[in-house]
């Protein structure tokens, strides 16, 4: 297995004999229970790979596959509103990571779609526009595909395949502008710095609406609670695209193209397409849409329990504190609800701290066990536009859009 360097020179990827170690290593402590036991009602597979690794630069996370790096957060790094940068998410398609310098890194900017092309350094792109700051979620399309029943292939991605974060940039719409965009403009088209192993991988590829690139919110970032992006989240700049899933965040990004026609390609025909009409979307990218299907958007209202695990145990009539987070695709989080009694009824849990409308929200919920025995906690994020978490997992093919509610069982002693 090839090694090859960190792009800012800082640090650099674990060749084969530290990738061994690592992995040793996390066996070790899979096999000590430090990861914690699977759950019997998984679907097979989903945790069979949950093993700790550290890449450098970061803490460690939960490795789902090493090449292309695909490594997700372990639960209790949601404890907090934001996601550190050593702890966040790990989300590649393709194996060869360049080595990025940021002195030569270019951003070319132009395409049929646009008057003039225009090419920016990371140093022009921090000094000749207007800085923007957002704290927004970054949701990898397939979190919880591991959790699905039945089983579908894939990255067995749980509950941690994302992250908040405070992402510093520029407008994308204040970029396009440099260029000149036309009006016969349909879509904005990424490239990064990712290729496959062989010539005849599909490079990865991707455009939004011609409308999203204009929105306000959607940036080109540098920087990511206040420090230069990691190598392993996009250094030296990527897209940030809130309140739409992370497939649309090109890391490395090199160039931005608009598009007088959709952008065709396997990453936009075949790849993070969702049956037609399946989900609660508002969001939609009607230039890609099929008769059947439609490409992935904006991310589903959502909660995750964030301080307690299956199979804990609390002492009855004792306080007893079920903490978490909720997050939606940007319409803001207005209740989230906790049931003790299988959903038979539900109680308001009190929010956090408002970050913005693409953040993470904080929620905490109190009381007091009375009786012995097994319970299951239940929470259920709700939005400002009224849209719920079902009760049962809306089921598609690839894994997407995972949200059903949480349940998770403990002993009251």
């Amino acid at each position: 297995m090839a090694a090859f360097t960190m792009m800012d020179g800082a640090e650099s990827m674990p060749n084969r004999r530290s990738f061994i170690r690592t992995v040793a290593g996390g066996i070790a402590l899979a096999t000590t229970g430090l990861i914690g036991r699977a759950r019997a009602d998984l679907p097979q597979g989903t945790l069979e790979s949950a093993l700790r690794d550290s890449l450098p630069g970061k803490q460690p996370l939960i490795k789902r596959s090493f090449r292309p790096p695909n490594y997700e957060s372990p639960v209790d790094v949601f404890n907090d509103v934001i996601t550190p940068n050593d702890r966040f998410f790990v989300r590649w398609h393709l194996s060869n990571i360049p080595r990025i310098d940021a002195g030569s890194w270019r951003l070319a900017v132009g395409g049929d779609g646009a008057e003039r092309a225009v090419e920016l350094t990371l140093e022009q792109l921090k000094r000749d526009f207007e800085p923007v700051e957002l704290v927004a979620v970054c949701q990898c399309a397939g979190n919880r595909r591991g959790l699905s029943d039945p089983h579908v292939p894939g990255v067995e991605w749980g509950s941690g395949a994302m992250g908040n974060a405070r992402w510093k940039g520029v407008r994308l719409k204040d970029i396009l502008a440099r260029a000149e965009l036309k009006k016969e403009a349909v879509e904005i088209a990424f490239s990064g710095g990712d290729r496959g192993l062989l010539d005849a991988t599909p490079a990865f590829a991707k455009s939004i609406p011609a409308w999203k690139a204009l929105d306000d919110n959607t940036m080109v970032a540098y920087e990511m609670n206040g420090a230069p992006l990691p190598h392993w989240n996009g250094f030296p700049a990527r897209i940030v695209v809130p309140g739409w899933t992370a497939t649309y965040w090109m890391k490395q990004v090199s160039s931005i193209r608009a598009l007088s026609q959709p952008l065709a390609g396997f990453w936009m025909n075949t790849a993070y397409r969702i049956p037609k009409g399946k989900f609660p979307i508002i969001d939609r990218f009607t230039s890609q849409e099929s008769d059947t299907s439609t490409p992935i958007t904006e991310i589903l209202v959502n909660s995750l329990i964030t301080n307690i695990a299956d199979d804990a145990r609390f002492p009855s009539g004792q306080p007893m504190a079920v903490k978490g987070v909720a997050w939606d695709g940007g319409y803001g989080i207005a209740d989230v609800e906790v049931s003790i009694d299988e959903g038979r009824s539900w109680q308001s849990a009190v929010l956090g701290e408002n970050y913005g409308r693409y953040s993470f929200r904080t929620w905490e919920y109190r009381f007091s066990p009375q009786s012995a025995g097994r319970m299951t906690v239940m929470a259920r994020a709700s939005n400002a536009r009224g849209t719920s978490q079902p009760s049962e997992l809306i089921f598609n093919a690839p894994g997407y859009h995972n949200n059903v509610v949480q349940k998770i069982a403990v002993d009251i002693a």
